[in-house]
């Protein structure tokens, strides 16, 4: 079988000042040219790419966006250029750093009552918006339900992010990670923190299955790995990803101990220490004593009601019952108080960093 190939058709209106720019200043090499007597048409390849220069070609000349891991050391440094052509050039980190923005802090209250939109994202699954503000882009909280069960249309695949976790709320899911050996199934109560670039995929899921992810910051990109298979041979439950570790923690035999608040208990997802502060996860439920307020100094602290009910007060602002599928996020210094919790209630609440104060009164 022949082999197929593709190519980019750009105009020109005088090609031989086009074959030293795209040779000589974009490095790449010139496969065909013709006629002979005449030129015409060249095409050139390089950078993943091949492009076919046309003498009075209908197309507008475009834009070629180049990435590479030294920019600075590419075309002499410039990062805009315009072809003989006209073609615009662009060039750019292939791997920019991780930009985190700076987080503007507001109070958030998103009601599964107020009935805010699914939208069908990545691989089928929908997904609803619980920070609709992303707080600055500092973060992605969202609301994601399979409502068929099944496999999943996923490919293995990582995300450019500083923190990211999924907390299944109801039903199951099943996922592959890289180095973490077989399948695993997360149920109601478990989570998984996805360090940054760990390759993983979703395999199946039951009907309706419920997960909260967050993703920090709001914008990242997700790449699609064509040449991993998971699961992978070794594993490595101690590797680190940028200095995070991946967590599989279970709801089933977990330790509740006081909370930081008054008349709630919690557990700890063991995530503050697998991701060295970076961020806390906190699942929480009624203890004894009264409710009492209380301020924060956490960057961001996002919270998911579970289960069962709550009052959410804060100082100068006004009282919110809340109940299953309910969300919120409280700035750092305002006075809060979670009051009135139901015996059922409970919450999962993300903090970062992991550490942070909490003032009482």
């Amino acid at each position: 079988m022949p082999d197929t190939i593709a190519e980019m058709r750009l105009p020109t209106d005088e090609l031989r000042d086009d074959i030293p720019f795209y040779t000589k200043t974009l490095g790449m090499r010139m496969d065909m040219i013709y006629p002979a007597d005449n030129p015409q048409i060249a095409v050139f390849s390089g950078h993943g790419l091949r492009l076919r220069i046309e003498n009075g070609a209908p197309e507008a000349p475009g834009t070629l966006r180049i990435l590479t891991d030294d920019p600075d050391g590419f075309a002499g440094g410039a990062r805009r250029l315009t072809a003989p052509n006209g073609t615009k050039i662009e060039i750019e980190p292939r791997n920019p750093p991780l930009v985190m923005p700076s987080t503007q802090h507001e109070f958030v209250v998103r009601r599964l009552a107020d009935q805010a939109p699914w939208i069908i994202g990545r691989a089928g699954m929908h997904y609803r918006d619980l920070v609709p503000s992303r707080l600055g882009g500092s973060i992605i909280a969202s609301h994601i339900r399979i409502p068929d069960g099944g496999p999943v249309p996923d490919m293995v695949h990582y995300h450019k992010v500083g923190f990211q976790l999924i907390f299944c709320v109801g039903g199951w899911v099943d996922v592959v990670y890289e180095d973490q050996g077989e399948p695993m199934r997360l149920t109601r109560g478990d989570c998984f923190i996805q360090p940054p670039e760990i390759r993983h995929r979703v395999l199946e899921a039951s009907d309706n299955v419920e997960v909260i992810e967050i993703g920090v910051p709001a914008e990242h990109v997700t790449e699609i790995d064509h040449e991993m298979v998971l699961p992978t041979p070794h594993l490595r439950p101690e590797r680190e990803w940028q200095g995070q570790r991946f967590v599989y923690n279970r709801a089933e035999g977990a330790d509740w101990v006081p909370f930081r608040l008054p008349g709630y208990v919690a557990r700890d997802t063991t995530i503050n220490a697998n991701t060295k502060g970076v961020a806390g996860v906190q699942v929480v439920r009624r203890g004894a004593g009264d409710p009492v307020w209380a301020r924060h100094s956490a960057d961001i602290h996002f919270t998911f009601v579970m289960a069962g009910t709550v009052t959410l007060e804060g100082e100068g602002r006004d009282s919110y019952p809340l109940t299953a599928g309910d969300a919120f996020v409280i700035p750092p210094g305002l006075k809060t108080r979670l009051s009135e919790p139901s015996g059922d209630v409970e919450l999962l609440e993300v903090t970062l960093p992991g550490a942070f104060a909490t003032e009482l009164g």
